[in-house]
C-alpha cells in the first residue's frame, strides 16, 4: 500500500507535485482543501468567513483523518494542517510524509504565478504579505520538519522542475 501525504507552507507547491506524482504512479490525488470544499459544499474563504480559523481547523483535522484511511493515493495537505492538534504526528504515522521545503521568495513567487485566493495575504501589501510569510513559516518549520522525507524546491515553474522533484520523491520513497 502506498500512501503519500504532502506538506510544506502554502504556496511551496504541494498541489503541483502531487498531482504530478500521482500521474507518474497512476494513483488517485487528493488535495485536503478541495476534498474540504467538496465535503463541506464551501470555499476555504467561505469556512474561514462563516466559522473562523479554529471552526475551519476543526473541519480541517476531521477530514484529514477521513482522506489518511484511503489506500494507494497521494494527498496534499493545506500549509497550516501539520500545525494544529496532533496533525503532524497523525500524518507521519498515517503515511510516508514529504515536506517540499521552499523559502520566502520561492513562496512568494509561486503564489504570485497560482491563481488561488490565500485568505491569510488577502489585503496585505507585497512587504506585509512578505513579512507575514516569514514569521509564520519559521513558526511552522517546526511542524513540518517532523516529516519522514524533506525536500527542497525551487521555483517550480516548467514541467523539467517539476518532474525532477517527482523523481526525487520517487527515489527517495522507493516508488
Amino acid at each position: 500500500m502506498t500512501r503519500v501525504i504532502i506538506t510544506g507552507y502554502m504556496g511551496a507547491g504541494k498541489t503541483t507535485v502531487g498531482k504530478a506524482l500521482s500521474r507518474e504512479l497512476g494513483l488517485p490525488f487528493y488535495d485536503l482543501d478541495r476534498y474540504i470544499e467538496t465535503r463541506m459544499h464551501r470555499t476555504i474563504p467561505e469556512i474561514f468567513t462563516e466559522r473562523g480559523e479554529e471552526g475551519f481547523r476543526k473541519i480541517e483535522h476531521n477530514m484529514l483523518h477521513e482522506v489518511a484511511e484511503f489506500e494507494d493515493v497521494i494527498i496534499s495537505c493545506g500549509g497550516g494542517t501539520p500545525c494544529f492538534f496532533d496533525n503532524m504526528d497523525y500524518i507521519i504515522d498515517k503515511s510516508e510524509s514529504v515536506y517540499l521545503r521552499a523559502s520566502v521568495d520561492v513562496i512568494w513567487k509561486h503564489i504570485h504565478m497560482g491563481h488561488t485566493i490565500r485568505p491569510l495575504l488577502q489585503n496585505k501589501t507585497e512587504e506585509e504579505a512578505i513579512n507575514f510569510i516569514t514569521k509564520q513559516l519559521k513558526d511552522r518549520e517546526c511542524f513540518y520538519l517532523k516529516a519522514k522525507h524533506i525536500v527542497d524546491v525551487g521555483v517550480l515553474d516548467n514541467h523539467e522542475k517539476i518532474n525532477n522533484i517527482v523523481h526525487s520523491i520517487r527515489k527517495m520513497l522507493n516508488l
